[in-house]
C-alpha cells in the first residue's frame, strides 16, 4: 500500500536537482532496506530539503506515517535557521543579548549537537553558521568566498558559546555574529522523531529514510535483519559499496560527493572544518555512522569525516558509535561490531576495534 503527501511543487524541482545525489543515495538505501511489500505501509512526504521515506508494519501504521510527516515538518519549522521564526533564527538574532525559551525539541537536538561537538573537540560544529552561510553550498550556483571573509568570521565559531539549560528550555549564544546551523544533525533528529512516534503507536516494524540518515524501529515481518546500503562514493549514486546488516538502530552518511561545486578545477565539498573554515581533508570519502540515536549519528558521520580515521576512533568508542570509513585510497575500514558485506569491485576492507 502506498501513500504520497506533499511532495515538492514545481517550484522545489530547482533545490530537488541541487540535492539530486543526497536524495538518489536515500533512495538506493531505501531499496535495500526494504523490498516492496503488500504488508508494508508505504509514504513519501517532503520536508527538510529531502523527501521522508516510510515504509511501516502493523497496525495504525497509516496514522502514524501521516503523524510523523508532520512531526518531522513541525521539527524543521523550529530548527531550521532560514524559516522565518524558527527558534533557531531567534535564537541567532538575539546572539550576544538574552537568554530565549524556546521548544523542549529544540532543546534536546541542541543538546545531542553540543554532545557530540564537546566529544569531537569541535571537529562537528553547531556553531558553524556564519562560514557556512558564507560558502552557502545550498545557492543555485555557489562561489569560492574569499580567504579574508573566512578568517575575519572564524572566530564566531566556537561550540562553547552555545549555551543551554535543560531545566527551563532556555539557550542563548554568547556573543554578536554567533549563529548555530544545525543541518549537519537535523535529518537525524528528524528519524528520533519518527521512531518515538512509531514505538507509541505500537507498531512491529518500520524505516524512515531523510536525506542521508535511516530510522530503523523494531523488526521486519521475516524476522531477517534490516539491511542498508552504503553508496559507492566514488560510483553513481545508485551504485552500492556494501550492505550493512542491522538491527533497531539509526544509520547516518556524510560524503564528499554530497552538495559540491567545481570553481577553477578545484572542487569544493561542503562538510566545512570548523577549525580552518574550508572544506575537510583527511583523505576520507565518506562515512557512515551507526548509534542507536539518529542526531547523534548525524553528527558524529560529520565529525569523523572532518576528524579522520585514526582521530575518530576514540571518540566513536566514547559514543558508543560504529562506523564505514571509505578512504581515497579505495580501502574500507569497518569500525566496530558491525556486520558489513563488501559487495563493489575495486575495493579492500579491514575491521578496527573499538
Amino acid at each position: 500500500m502506498k501513500h504520497t503527501d506533499s511532495l515538492p511543487s514545481l517550484k522545489k524541482w530547482t533545490a530537488i536537482a541541487g540535492a539530486c545525489i543526497i536524495l538518489l543515495a536515500a533512495i538506493l538505501a531505501c531499496m535495500l532496506l526494504y523490498p516492496q511489500s503488500s504488508s508494508g505501509y508505504e509514504s513519501t512526504s517532503w520536508a527538510m530539503g529531502s523527501y521522508v521515506q516510510q515504509t511501516l508494519y502493523g497496525t495504525g501504521a497509516e496514522e502514524a506515517a501521516s503523524e510523523t510527516a508532520s512531526a518531522v515538518t513541525e521539527l524543521e519549522n523550529l530548527i531550521s535557521w532560514r524559516v522565518a521564526d524558527s527558534d533557531m533564527e531567534k535564537l541567532n538574532t538575539a546572539a550576544g543579548t538574552e537568554w530565549l525559551e524556546l521548544d523542549a525539541r529544540t532543546i534536546r537536538v541542541l543538546e545531542e549537537a553540543l554532545s557530540v561537538a564537546q566529544a569531537s573537540g569541535g571537529a562537528y560544529d553547531p556553531t558553524i553558521l556564519p562560514v557556512s552561510a558564507l560558502w552557502n553550498f545550498d545557492a543555485e550556483e555557489p562561489t569560492l568566498p574569499e580567504d579574508s571573509q573566512i578568517q575575519e568570521l572564524l572566530p564566531s565559531i566556537g561550540y562553547e558559546f552555545l549555551r543551554i539549560n535543560t531545566q527551563d528550555n532556555t539557550a542563548s549564544l554568547r556573543n554578536h555574529g554567533n549563529g548555530v546551523d544545525l543541518g549537519g544533525v537535523g535529518k537525524g533528529a528528524a528519524c528520533d522523531t519518527a521512531l518515538e512516534i512509531y514505538e507509541d503507536a505500537g507498531l512491529t516494524g518500520g524505516v524512515v529514510a531523510v536525506g542521508g540518515s535511516i530510522g530503523l524501529y523494531g523488526s521486519k515481518p521475516d524476522g531477517t535483519p534490516w539491511r542498508v546500503a552504503v553508496r559507492d562514493p566514488e560510483g553513481e549514486a545508485t551504485n552500492g559499496l556494501g550492505v550493512l546488516n542491522l538491527e533497531a538502530c539509526c544509520v547516518s552518511t556524510s560524503g564528499s560527493y554530497e552538495k559540491t561545486f567545481t570553481q577553477d578545477g578545484v572542487t569544493y565539498h561542503h562538510l566545512l572544518d570548523p577549525k580552518t573554515g574550508y572544506p575537510a581533508e583527511t583523505g576520507l570519502l565518506s562515512v557512515t555512522v551507526v548509534h542507536e540515536n539518529g542526531a547523534v549519528s548525524d553528527a558524529l558521520a560529520t565529525a569523523c569525516f572532518v576528524l579522520g580515521l585514526e582521530d575518530s576512533l576514540p571518540v566513536l568508542k566514547e559514543m558508543g558509535a560504529s562506523a564505514v570509513f571509505v578512504d581515497e585510497a579505495h580501502h574500507v575500514t569497518v569500525a566496530g561490531e558491525l556486520d558489513f558485506e563488501l559487495t563493489a569491485d575495486g575495493y579492500t576492507v579491514s575491521q578496527e576495534a573499538l
